[in-house]
């Protein structure tokens, strides 16, 4: 795939074949090349009907279900665009929630080994069923129109929660009818768990603040103790994705839809189709977040216990998405559909979505590390490229069958440990299938995003416990 640097962090696919945009790539040479073969996928999504500015990519890029992981598309939804599920993910509303402890590091580590035994204890995690809420029929179909609001109504947080998480809590739209029985069967017995791959809890240590203004705003400090949640939507997100998925493909034919890749499957925005997946969707991104709502509450308990500490949400935002935005394009405001896979939403200063306290500073953007490097909160800057989008976290480099034969689960275990990080897996495959050289340098991708203009630092975390799904 041809591709030019157009200016430091940014490259440049020129639209041929069947592409109606240029693709744009947001990244350093050094993470491009790990990103090359999904530079097809690139010029695929610029295929889609309606897509407006470009097919893009962050700098986290790497192989996905149709769209790349780390793609950011936007169709005008007057002009005939499309949504397509391939566009969102298979983990629908996957995404971070960051709280912040009053406390430091040195008054949680007399604590630290029992506090993470009571975290493991505390967390369902594992590819099978098991939570924290067993919410029954009527209580589901809450949560799917509710989200972290009726997590907060039934007595599972603070009314703080809902005002430092995207959207207030839940997905507006959310139609639990076009939610299948089977996505239902899946999802009853999920509430409140990580799920297996990349979720985690951490406990994090504020390494460095880059901005003290943005980050006191977003109730950060030095020293001080977080705890970063990274899961979804579980098996009920999946299956809602597979579902819509088929019912797409045997659609697109009547509305003369040809893509070059049937993972691509799409329908119009405004067919029936479309508004069907939509819905679900958006009540599969109301489960993701009353997930992490019920994860979070049961890390307060454990903190209250074993440290007598308090964690109060610094903020929840998804990374895997399509949202009804209004954005300029050609110099007027059109309604588009914005696809985010693997990237995150990014929100500047004074943006009209953002709660009243965080709009002076603009939206924390979470990005997860890899368990044993750093993660980071970023925020929104004006002008901000892609649709007010960046990254997500590191991206993967190698397969999880290739890490797993890497490298051990008990040697991987034992390297974290002896760096001071505890470690309470689920299993000694699944740990090593997640182990740091799995993925790309996070520190590199957060500068190629800042360098790039998509977002600006505002804090370094560092891993001090985790609990592997």
């Amino acid at each position: 795939m041809e591709y030019v640097e157009e200016r430091p962090y940014r490259f440049r696919v020129a639209p041929r074949g069947d592409m109606r945009v240029p693709g744009v790539v947001f990244a350093s040479w050094a993470l491009l090349r790990d990103a090359e073969k999904s530079l097809e996928q690139v010029a695929h999504v610029a295929t889609l009907p309606g897509i407006v500015g470009a097919s893009y990519a962050m700098p986290d890029i790497h192989w996905g279900y149709g769209f790349p992981i780390g793609g950011v598309a936007a169709t005008d939804i007057a002009g005939g665009g499309v949504v397509s599920p391939g566009g969102v993910g298979f983990d629908i509303s996957c995404g971070v929630r960051l709280l912040a402890a009053d406390c430091d590091r040195r008054a949680l580590e007399p604590v630290l080994g029992p506090l993470m035994d009571g975290l493991g204890a505390a967390t369902p995690r594992g590819a099978g069923p098991g939570g924290v809420w067993e919410p029954g029929a009527r209580g589901l179909e809450r949560i799917l129109l509710g989200g972290s609001r009726y997590a907060v109504e039934e007595g599972h947080g603070e009314e703080r929660d809902l005002l430092r998480c995207e959207d207030g809590g839940a997905v507006a739209g959310a139609d639990p009818v076009q939610v299948g029985a089977r996505a239902r069967e899946r999802g009853i017995g999920q509430v409140g768990s990580l799920g297996s791959g990349n979720h985690f809890l951490e406990v994090q240590q504020v390494s460095e603040v880059y901005d003290e203004d943005v980050a006191g705003a977003f109730g950060l400090a030095p020293g001080q103790v977080c705890v970063m949640i990274h899961c979804g939507s579980r098996g009920l997100g999946h299956q809602i994705c597979t579902d819509h998925v088929r019912a797409m493909d045997r659609a697109m034919a009547a509305y003369g839809i040809r893509v070059p890749d049937r993972q691509l499957a799409c329908a119009p925005v405004d067919s029936p189709e479309g508004r069907a997946y939509l819905g679900a969707m958006a009540a599969a991104a109301n489960y993701g977040r009353a997930n992490r709502q019920l994860l979070a509450q049961a890390a307060r308990r454990v903190f209250h216990r074993e440290a007598g500490a308090r964690l109060s949400l610094v903020y929840d935002v998804s990374h895997n998405l399509a949202k009804i935005e209004t954005h300029p394009v050609d110099g007027r405001p059109r309604r588009l559909c914005v696809h985010r896979k693997g990237a995150t939403r990014a929100f500047p200063p004074g943006h009209p979505e953002l709660p009243a306290e965080l709009r002076p500073v603009g939206q924390p953007v979470l990005i997860p590390g890899t368990m044993g490097t750093a993660s980071y909160v970023l925020t929104g800057v004006p002008g901000g490229d892609a649709f007010h989008s960046t990254c997500h976290g590191a991206g993967r480099v190698m397969s999880r069958h290739q890490a797993a034969r890497a490298v051990g689960g008990r040697d991987l275990r034992a390297r974290l440990e002896g760096e001071g990080i505890a470690v309470r897996p689920v299993s000694w495959r699944g740990l090593a299938e997640e182990t740091p050289e799995a993925y790309k340098d996070v520190d590199a991708v957060v500068e190629a995003s800042e360098g790039a203009g998509l977002c600006r630092k505002v804090a370094r975390l560092v891993p001090l416990g985790v609990v592997k799904g």
